[in-house]
């Protein structure tokens, strides 16, 4: 969960500080030139969702440190859900190839964070 956290929380600086960067991660094209066009409102929904992603980020952090389980068990349906949400907008064209990765990471995050709290569940 920690390590899940600082990642959205760097990815979301990133957002915030170089949105360009983070377009090129993701698969998108690039803007023509230094300008997006008129009317393209691709950073300022950066700004919002990494600005989202950010603050994710430090609630992860912070429910890691409290240990908190209930928490890490929301989590599982929740990242599996935008797995599928995800991959089903790669699949119908609505985002470019490079955006699976996006989705991949969180089906992967769950499936783990599910194990894990299944492991430590049976543990006790």
């Amino acid at each position: 969960m920690a390590v899940f956290g600082v990642l959205a929380a760097v990815l979301g600086v990133v957002g915030l500080t170089a949105p360009e960067a983070l377009v090129a991660l993701m698969g998108f094209a690039p803007a023509a030139g230094s300008r997006r066009a008129e009317g393209d409102h691709t950073v300022v929904f950066l700004t919002a969702s990494s600005m989202a992603a950010l603050n994710m980020g430090v609630y992860y952090v912070l429910a890691a440190l409290a240990d908190w389980k209930a928490f890490f068990r929301w989590t599982v349906p929740f990242r599996l859900l935008t797995c599928v949400v995800f991959t089903l907008a790669v699949v119908g064209g609505r985002a470019p190839a490079g955006f699976l990765g996006v989705g991949l990471w969180e089906g992967a995050g769950a499936v783990v964070t599910g194990a894990a709290l299944r492991y430590e569940r049976r543990r006790s």
